[in-house]
């Protein structure tokens, strides 16, 4: 079974992604500093040419504007404004849930796919293999495994009945 990848990011090295599977989507996720358009812009050129999906996280607007891939909507992104707005067909929304209430935001938010958190790090939204598994059970959406997912429990995933998983320290430098 061929899982999709999504690597989130906070800074840009263009020489380590080159590294990576080509097949690996990149997450723009920066909450500590300011947008910065001209390096979103430098992102979104280097995975256009490198035939990889770009996802901005938390600004659906921005994301529509650069003519991203997508964009991801965080847990605590809890709004619909962007039901009003026109979406091309290939525009991809991707979302994150840690409980079944934020599953069901999600849903309404039209998300394609959810990333349910945590799956195997031991943090305030752990879940562990069991919980994750029922949870995922309770909605129709395609699923992404995300949480300390790393190469010792890779093979595990393979059980879930998912459609990917996202890491940040699996492809990290």
């Amino acid at each position: 079974m061929h899982l999709e990848k999504y690597y989130f990011i906070n800074k840009f090295d263009p020489n380590h992604i080159k590294k990576i599977d080509k097949n690996i989507s990149i997450i723009y996720r920066n909450y500590t500093s300011k947008i910065d358009t001209s390096l979103l812009i430098k992102i979104r050129d280097f995975c256009k040419r490198n035939r990889r999906k770009f996802f901005l996280s938390n600004n659906i607007k921005l994301a529509l504007k650069l003519d991203l891939s997508g964009v991801y909507l965080p847990s605590f992104n809890k709004n619909f404004y962007h039901l009003n707005y026109i979406i091309k067909k290939e525009f991809i929304i991707i979302g994150s849930a840690h409980n079944l209430k934020e599953i069901r935001i999600k849903e309404k938010q039209n998300v394609s796919q959810i990333f349910i958190s945590s799956l195997f790090k031991k943090e305030k939204n752990y879940l562990g293999f069991y919980k994750f598994k029922n949870l995922s059970k309770l909605t129709k959406k395609k699923i992404i495994a995300l949480g300390g997912i790393n190469n010792n429990n890779l093979k595990r995933i393979n059980i879930l009945k998912i459609k990917g998983f996202a890491a940040i320290r699996l492809f990290g430098n």
